[in-house]
């Protein structure tokens, strides 16, 4: 069964900096590209950060030059480095595998992790 474990959410006040991180489990990490989700309170989860197979990236506009998405195959993780955050960064984070030539999700998600900005 596929499984990813998200942490390294909390409390920073804006400016902070946090590293998130997602274990996988129950899949072929290495061979899938990844991708780090954010869902805020009334919002749709919306896609922030991508890696391919080959760690090629991208980033939404609303954290590019902020973020930086990396990823270890040999530990099956993806992580998300997030600088200079905003109290619009607030969101509860998820990771998943990207299929397909539109990066559609697995039907797996995991419990995420909460990150508050605030002051």
């Amino acid at each position: 069964q596929v499984q990813f474990v998200e942490s390294g959410g909390g409390l920073v006040q804006p400016g902070g900096s946090l590293r998130l991180s997602c274990a996988a489990s129950g899949t072929i990490f290495r061979i899938y590209a990844m991708g780090w989700y954010r869902q805020a309170p009334g919002k749709q989860r919306e896609l922030v950060a991508t890696i391919t197979s080959g760690s090629i990236t991208n980033y939404a506009d609303s954290v590019k030059g902020r973020f930086t998405i990396s990823r270890d195959n040999a530990k099956n993780t993806v992580y998300l480095q997030m600088n200079s955050l905003k109290y619009e960064d607030t969101a509860v984070y998820y990771c998943n595998t990207l299929s397909g030539y539109d990066l559609q999700p697995s039907d797996y998600w995991g419990q995420g992790t909460q990150v508050t900005v605030s002051s």
